[in-house]
């Protein structure tokens, strides 16, 4: 199964540490957030990544290079301008082949262990977690492994899913959100998901940036 990683973001919220420097190159500790996730994803089994870029984004393809020394192969999308999560997945399917394929954040700090996404099935499948404090009402709803737009208990989605190339089947090129799309494929009730309850940090702001940091750093092996 191939990975993509979405590293298109602009990270507005992040300040002056976004003014010269693309998100996912922000360190924690010796790495930066983009290369925890591509060392995770090795170590779970997944070498040829896709990675998409929009703003800055030459520096994440000179940093990175084509994944050699992190024993992975990466493939690169450009967009320009960014489009969105729907239309920069879209823009990469060609890349990403006729198998299912893992999406997940740069900007999240997580153990989510990969390898257990490699045999989904559904049309799409999303990793939910508990909801953190700058985002209470959550996103999608979970009943028996089947992710719902309404129930009792909101989580969040984790920005760690899986998707069946169809899934994009009537989307055209261009920049365009996921939410309406993965909306109609849950009523539809063609959507999985997973409650995980481990680690997982959001990093959307420098205060969550030293969030990450201050965990980090006693973890360090």
């Amino acid at each position: 199964m191939k990975a993509m990683i979405l590293a298109a973001g602009r990270g507005q919220r992040m300040l002056a540490l976004t003014a010269n420097t693309p998100k996912p190159l922000l360190k924690v500790g010796q790495d930066t957030l983009i290369e925890h996730q591509i060392k995770r994803l090795r170590q779970q089994g997944f070498s040829d990544i896709v990675i998409n870029h929009a703003y800055l984004g030459q520096q994440i393809v000179d940093y990175l290079g084509d994944g050699s020394a992190y024993g992975v192969h990466i493939r690169y999308s450009a967009e320009n301008p960014a489009l969105e999560t729907g239309g920069g997945i879209f823009h990469a399917l060609p890349l990403l082949g006729d198998a299912p394929f893992l999406v997940v954040n740069a900007d999240v700090w997580t153990d989510y262990p990969f390898a257990r996404l490699k045999n989904c099935t559904a049309q799409a499948h999303l990793v939910l977690v508990d909801n953190p404090e700058h985002h209470h009402n959550g996103d999608f709803y979970l009943t028996d492994n089947r992710v719902q737009l309404q129930g009792k208990q909101p989580l969040t989605f984790s920005g760690i899913a899986v998707y069946q190339p169809d899934f994009f089947q009537y989307c055209r090129a261009g920049c365009f959100p996921l939410a309406p799309l993965l909306s109609q494929a849950i009523e539809r009730q063609q959507v999985s998901g997973e409650h995980y309850r481990g680690l997982w940090l959001d990093v959307g702001t420098p205060q969550r940036l030293q969030q990450v940091c201050a965990y980090a750093a006693p973890h360090r092996r």
